[in-house]
């Protein structure tokens, strides 16, 4: 898996770095067919925005978060990202299984 951190108006810190690492190993956890992660981090005055870009076999997986700590705005992301990758793993599940029940057995 190819992990790409960048910031804009901000340092990506290698605290930072490995925050944002920690929590994405927690989601790709769940799923194998990762080959790519982009994570852009911003701050627009007030506003620190996190947002990653995850490239999976056959679909590109987008969420976005904004906090007034980027901390939780990570957090927050991470959490959405979550809850999207098993709903597409579990979108996978079911079509490999719609497949397998719609065959037609050999005589």
């Amino acid at each position: 898996m190819n992990l790409n951190i960048t910031g804009h108006h901000i340092e990506v810190t290698p605290a930072i770095r490995d925050y944002v690492s920690s929590k994405l190993d927690r989601v790709i956890r769940h799923f194998d067919n990762v080959t790519s992660v982009a994570v852009i981090l911003s701050v627009e005055k007030l506003r620190q925005k996190a947002e990653v870009t995850l490239h999976v076999r056959g679909k590109d997986i987008f969420v976005e978060s904004d906090d007034a700590d980027l901390y939780a705005a990570i957090d927050a992301m991470a959490d959405k990202l979550d809850r999207q990758v098993q709903k597409y793993k579990q979108k996978q599940a079911e079509h490999n299984h719609d497949a397998l029940k719609h065959q037609v057995p050999e005589a």
